[in-house]
């Protein structure tokens, strides 16, 4: 039997590029669809087939038909909570259209790829219940990048149910580590570090008391690989093969700061901001459904990721300036 091959969409990015590593090690053949509007060549494994295009691109879906992939790890998104409120349309072309493109070539070519899906934990819940927010909890997100995921995972409920697709949602908490963005949903951890290292202050927006569920990188990928591999029941209805990836573990952006700045060896000053409209208190994300079905359970505690964030900053920083 030959190597198992796998595509990684948005693997120049942040996540991806965690994924597209994981995969490799686990002896997949990987090859890595981007525009690279967002990702970074500098991410890419050595080891992994570049192919740069759209996702909403003809391109892209040939990628898809021709590749008799037997798992689709599908990252590439518009990121961006704010942008998607400023231009709605945008996020809904990248995010809902593009992916559409995508599973339609997986419908009529490649029906035997698995696909993981990456979705979002604290955008999709809303602010409505008491954190830590369970796979079955009623949906109600206050923007369009959530919007736009939760439909996303109606369609793959869809193929699943009409077309018999292999597919799965994985909804992440705040996910920081090596190589973040500033852009994503845990960008405050890549900008504090920024911060941190210019000798600057830290800006907190409100009170600092609201909590996001920050699960490091690494973790996530390990998610993708062990979901790449698992038995699973047959696709239903939503939420069905939905997983929460988190630590179940609320942090403040308080403890958040602290934490960076103990890492750094700092003692930047905190700056209070008035609060952003339409930013969520608290969030946090039920991950027993994850530890049952996949055996997977995150690894890496909060200060230990935060304190490996900040080196892979601080030597990339030195790299730069080298």
């Amino acid at each position: 039997m030959g190597r198992k091959s796998a595509l990684v969409t948005g693997g120049a990015g942040f996540i991806g590029s965690h994924v597209a590593d994981r995969l490799l090690a686990a002896g997949y053949d990987v090859t890595i669809l981007d525009n690279l509007s967002s990702g970074r060549r500098e991410n890419l494994p050595v080891a992994a087939r570049f192919v740069e295009a759209d996702i909403s691109s003809p391109e892209a879906a040939a990628l898809v038909r021709e590749g008799a992939f037997d798992v689709m790890c599908h990252l590439a998104a518009q990121i961006d909570v704010r942008r998607s409120v400023e231009d709605p349309a945008f996020d809904a072309r990248v995010n809902i259209l593009g992916t559409l493109n995508l599973m339609e070539a997986v419908r009529t070519h490649s029906a035997a790829t698995r696909v993981i899906f990456s979705s979002t934990g604290g955008a999709l819940y809303g602010d409505f219940a008491a954190p830590p927010s369970g796979e079955l909890l009623a949906k109600d997100p206050e923007a369009p990048y959530g919007i736009a995921k939760l439909a996303v995972e109606y369609y793959l409920a869809y193929y699943g149910r009409v077309h018999g697709l292999d597919t799965v949602a994985l909804r992440y908490g705040n996910v920081y580590g090596p190589r973040q963005d500033p852009h994503g949903e845990a960008g405050v951890v890549a900008i504090f570090c920024n911060r941190l290292l210019d000798g600057r202050a830290l800006t907190v927006f409100g009170d600092g008391t609201q909590t996001r569920d920050y699960v490091y990188a690494g973790d996530v990928a390990a998610a993708n690989v062990l979901v790449a591999g698992a038995s699973l029941p047959a696709p239903a209805r939503l939420d069905a093969r939905a997983f929460n990836i988190g630590t179940g573990v609320e942090t403040s952006v308080n403890a958040l700061a602290a934490s960076l700045a103990r890492a750094a060896g700092s003692d930047a000053p905190i700056e209070y901001a008035p609060a952003r409209a339409g930013e969520l208190q608290r969030s946090a994300l039920d991950v027993h459904k994850a530890q049952e079905v996949l055996g997977w359970s995150p690894r890496v505690s909060i200060d230990e990721g935060l304190a490996e964030t900040y080196r892979w900053f601080a030597a990339h920083r030195a790299g730069a300036t080298a």
